[in-house]
């Protein structure tokens, strides 16, 4: 971008692992509505903030109320969407922490371009994987009772498209997996990969 330049800082992202006493990264959780994302997101918070290590969370339904609260649900806001979440976790990751994003993204292009901004032990894709049915009979935010009824137009999984990820790092059966189960499957992950030390 002409006239624009990139400012040379003081204090990098290794120090402020090495201050963190733990390597950052984006844990991105894609997946339907209703599939539980947010619900494991949160769960995994927890557990990871009780051991010590500093985290944040990003999750669609807050993020639509405030930075991207310009945008709506068509394709392309879709995609402005995901990019701005992308480029947040990429400032949260230079900051040094773990950060867990929760968002349908239903396009996987969308979430490869997210991918590319990382290094490759930086960002750990989690399809929390659920058949359309069960996420209907869960409907928490009364969403696809509004889908079906037409009121809301461009709804994930009834009138817009969701791309299953090819590579997950990681799959979560959530009409299978408890939410315990899941956290113990990241943790186990992180842990093999040396996620919690420098």
């Amino acid at each position: 971008m002409e006239n624009v330049f990139w400012q040379k800082q003081a204090i990098d992202k290794s120090l402020r692992q090495r201050l963190n006493g733990h390597k950052s990264l984006v844990i991105w959780f894609t997946g339907l509505s209703g599939s539980g994302k947010s619900t494991i997101a949160n769960a995994l918070e927890l557990e990871l903030h009780n051991r010590g290590l500093r985290t944040f969370l990003l999750d669609g339904d807050h993020i639509r109320h405030g930075l991207n609260s310009d945008l709506g649900f068509s394709e392309t806001d879709r995609i402005e969407n995901i990019r701005r979440i992308g480029e947040v976790a990429k400032l949260f990751v230079g900051a040094g922490c773990i950060v867990l994003a929760a968002f349908i993204s239903p396009y996987l292009r969308d979430r490869e371009r997210v991918r590319f901004l990382f290094a490759a032990n930086e960002f750990v894709e989690v399809y929390v994987k659920c058949p359309l049915a069960v996420c209907e009979q869960r409907d928490p935010k009364q969403l696809y009772k509004k889908a079906l009824n037409g009121e809301i137009s461009n709804f994930t999984g009834i009138s817009a498209p969701y791309e299953e990820p090819e590579k997950p790092e990681m799959v979560i059966e959530s009409d299978r997996e408890t939410v315990e189960d899941a956290i113990r499957k990241i943790i186990r992950y992180l842990e093999e990969r040396n996620c919690f030390t420098i």
